[in-house]
């Protein structure tokens, strides 16, 4: 029950942080005062908001207003989120065009969307990923990770004293405590679940350096630890993925004065919201036994990014097919790097 309670927490979470780092933009509701002027910073008001500050003119004061707000906050049932979504999923083009030409009250950013479909997808996968209990002589290994990280902890903490007490800096020990507790935190929660052991196996006539062996033995022990690794990482470094795809888009149009760095990364980003969204629809078909369904949505990714490529860049159908062709390779590429880099930081100490 603690997994679906946290796996909505993060719905909550990335809407709200999506919300955030975009405030209100081409929306009105009601107030339930009547100001002359701005209670934020004192200017005349003229209209709907100050034309100084950017508050609401009208603020309110009721506990239904703020329920109100908070739905709106949460998932901004009232506006741009409705108009988005049809867009993204048909005419993702259109709606990247559209931003990168400024009209944009009317949409959801790039940046808001994307942290919610990232937490969204995440909270899916973490409602649906029935992984099963954790065995019993992995339950005991895990408690025995437990408690080495805590003596690591003690004795960083015991460290910090003694440096604070010196008068020497403190911050690189900060730094491997913070990083030493975080680790603590995932061993403790994933202690009530876990995956089939035999996950991760490597022959010892394998070729792997000493340093990636000595990771990989504890990958083998704690295979549920592991995969809890993976995905939370996958979760905190899923921004990496707008970088990381924006220089293969680029070489799409490589000698192009039209279109610069900036619409890239709008593309990306919308078509990341995407491919979330379908890993969310995916992730939800698969739970109800309709997987026949939710192996047939792969087939979509390129048909999508024709498009939005298309719509986006006022392509031809053959600029545009060529170049698809072209980005489902570089997103191949894309997704591999970056599941090298969550599995190098999940394997690592």
């Amino acid at each position: 029950m603690g997994g679906e309670f946290e796996a909505l927490g993060d719905v909550v979470t990335g809407a709200l942080l999506g919300r955030a780092v975009e405030p209100s933009a081409g929306e009105t509701a009601d107030g339930h005062t009547r100001e002359t002027s701005c209670l934020n910073c004192g200017t005349p008001l003229v209209g709907a908001f100050c034309h100084t500050c950017g508050q609401h003119a009208h603020v309110h004061r009721t506990l239904r207003a703020f329920f109100h707000d908070f739905l709106n906050g949460l998932l901004n049932f009232e506006g741009k989120i409705w108009r988005t979504l049809p867009l993204l999923a048909w005419k993702p083009g259109e709606l990247t065009r559209s931003y990168i030409d400024g009209r944009r009250a009317s949409f959801v950013s790039p940046v808001a969307l994307f942290l919610f479909c990232v937490f969204l997808m995440f909270a899916a996968v973490g409602l649906a990923g029935g992984v099963g209990r954790v065995p019993a002589q992995a339950q005991r290994d895990l408690a025995a990770e437990i408690r080495v990280d805590r003596e690591k902890v003690a004795a960083l903490e015991a460290a910090r004293a003694a440096s604070v007490k010196a008068g020497a800096p403190t911050r690189k020990i900060d730094a491997k405590l913070a990083d030493m507790k975080t680790e603590l935190s995932t061993v403790e929660r994933v202690k009530g679940s876990g995956v089939a052991p035999g996950l991760v196996h490597v022959d010892e006539n394998d070729q792997i350096p000493s340093w990636l062996r000595s990771s990989i033995g504890k990958a083998q022990k704690n295979p549920e630890l592991l995969v809890y690794k993976l995905q939370d990482n996958a979760s905190k470094y899923s921004w990496l993925l707008i970088p990381l795809s924006v220089p293969f888009v680029w070489l799409l149009f490589p000698f192009s004065r039209r279109f610069r760095l900036y619409d890239h990364t709008v593309f990306v980003t919308y078509s990341l919201c995407f491919m979330s969204l379908l890993v969310v629809a995916g992730v939800l078909f698969q739970s109800v036994g309709l997987t026949v369904i939710a192996g047939l949505l792969w087939l979509i990714p390129p048909f999508h990014i024709y498009r939005q490529l298309k719509g986006t860049y006022a392509l031809t159908r053959r600029g545009a097919l060529w170049r698809t062709i072209l980005l489902t390779i570089f997103a191949l590429i894309v997704i591999s790097l970056f599941a090298l880099l969550v599995v190098g930081v999940g394997t690592i100490d």
